[in-house]
């Protein structure tokens, strides 16, 4: 793992503890998430333009996203009982097979 991939990874993980305060924010009424959200996003968009210096933007795009939602997916369901029916639970697996595609077979990755 180099520099690249560590601040994305880093990205992923700030929007994700984002999105799950911004689901405890209840509207941006409560202080503490509305106050971790917005940290967590701008951090995590900051974070985001280093790895888009040396990979295409779609590539960095495709990972984030895809996996900031599989791991708010993951946490809604483990943490909060939120339900997964079969097609939720198949797209969630195509989009985990995307990214693994991506950063197996992909050059642009930079591995």
């Amino acid at each position: 793992m180099n520099a690249t991939h560590l601040l994305l990874g880093t990205a992923i993980v700030l929007e994700v503890i984002a999105t799950m305060a911004l689901s405890r924010s209840a509207g941006f009424t409560r202080l503490v998430p509305s106050l971790i959200t917005i940290l967590g996003y701008a951090l995590a968009l900051w974070l985001l333009t280093f790895p888009m210096r040396t990979m295409p933007t779609g590539v960095v795009y495709a990972i984030w996203g895809g996996l900031g939602v599989v791991l708010v997916t993951a946490i809604g369901w483990f943490r909060y009982g939120e339900a997964l029916d079969a097609p939720a639970m198949m797209g969630i697996g195509l989009i985990i097979a995307g990214v693994v595609v991506i950063n197996l077979f992909s050059s642009t990755v930079g591995h």
